[in-house]
């Protein structure tokens, strides 16, 4: 049974933004290096040294490298040690996701458009390069509308399975009706929504600032969960694939009892597949209470992920090779989990 790593990732370089056009270099991010002042840690203990520049703002490049992989491959320097290390992990497919533009990084139109093309280019010339195991969520430039349809449709054309993004975008939550074009375009393209554990808010980032990622990162996944189910929004697009990514699967009891709470409130029931009714699927991680989790939630619409070239609280490496020796899962629900279930939210043959 094929596996897919439904959550790996890219760790940016000055590479990725070489495919900025003449008349761009204005957009081009600097790397620079902390020479004085408090040293500040990353996930691994290391001292943070390189930090990126955009637009004024200054963005972690280093906090968050898994010690774990090669630089050559988490930054696809060499796409193949990228494929001799899925190798040695059991992984057929990686599904590809950012790693900078996890936060808020353009408040402009123009240098979002010309580092989403960028971004975007960068990962089609990985795909091409990767002999269809390196699949990607291409990012859309969300403040270009008029731009939307052609980058995803590049992105489609170049081995995208997926559209990229946070819980939170142009300060606004996912079911605001400014984000429907995006659906109806995605939903022609047989491209899913992919929802990565992230924050596109500047006002939210902000206001948090060092406060831990659970709170300005996960708490907006969840209530992007909620909100969506609540609002109805993946039914407005019925032929539309949402993924919610690394942001485990435990509170999925939790939050679908709430819902039923307020939609009975509401005069409303909720469906007894929340999940598969909504066609949203979720990752999970290993540490999760699976079957309570599958019980509330069903076992059709779990997915799993590494989270390649991290080191965080989502990130295990061995993620899908752990999955395959837990006893409390039947193997058929190992193997919809490792393959069935993201190949029907990817789309992938």
């Amino acid at each position: 049974m094929p596996t897919v790593d439904a959550d790996a990732h890219v760790i940016e370089s000055m590479t990725t933004w070489s495919y900025l056009r003449e008349g761009e270099e204005r957009f081009l991010p600097i790397i620079t290096e902390q020479t004085a002042g408090q040293k500040m840690r990353n996930a691994d203990g290391r001292v943070q040294r390189e930090f990126w520049v955009i637009n004024g703002r200054v963005h972690n490049r280093d906090r968050n490298l898994g010690s774990n992989t090669s630089e050559e491959s988490r930054e696809m320097q060499e796409v193949s040690a990228r494929l001799e290390h899925m190798d040695a992990l059991d992984v057929d497919v990686q599904i590809l996701f950012p790693t900078l533009l996890l936060r808020p990084i353009a408040d402009n139109a123009p240098l979002e458009y010309a580092l989403a093309r960028s971004y975007n280019r960068w990962l089609a010339e990985i795909w091409e390069k990767g002999g269809g195991r390196l699949r990607w969520a291409v990012v859309p430039p969300l403040l270009s509308p008029d731009k939307l349809r052609d980058e995803l449709v590049f992105g489609k054309e170049n081995g995208a399975c997926a559209v990229f993004m946070r819980p939170l975008e142009c300060e606004k939550p996912l079911t605001d009706e400014y984000f429907f074009p995006l659906y109806e375009i995605a939903s022609d393209l047989d491209l899913a929504i992919c929802v990565h554990l992230g924050n596109g808010s500047f006002e939210v980032h902000d206001f948090f600032g060092r406060d831990t990622t659970f709170t300005k990162f996960k708490m907006p996944m969840i209530g992007c969960f909620h909100s969506l189910v609540f609002k109805g929004t993946p039914k407005k697009f019925p032929d539309l694939r949402w993924g919610l990514i690394e942001a485990s699967a435990d509170w999925l009891p939790f939050i679908i009892n709430d819902l039923r709470q307020r939609l009975r409130r509401d005069g409303k029931r909720i469906d007894d597949d929340v999940l598969g009714a909504n066609n949203i699927y979720v990752t999970c991680q290993v540490e999760d209470d699976l079957p309570r989790v599958i019980e509330a939630a069903g076992e059709d619409n779990l997915v799993i992920g590494t989270d390649y070239g991290h080191s965080d609280f989502s990130t295990e490496i061995e993620a899908l090779r752990l999955l395959k020796t837990d006893n409390s899962l039947a193997p058929r629900v190992i193997d919809k989990i490792l393959w069935d279930n993201p190949r029907a939210l990817y789309g992938l043959g």
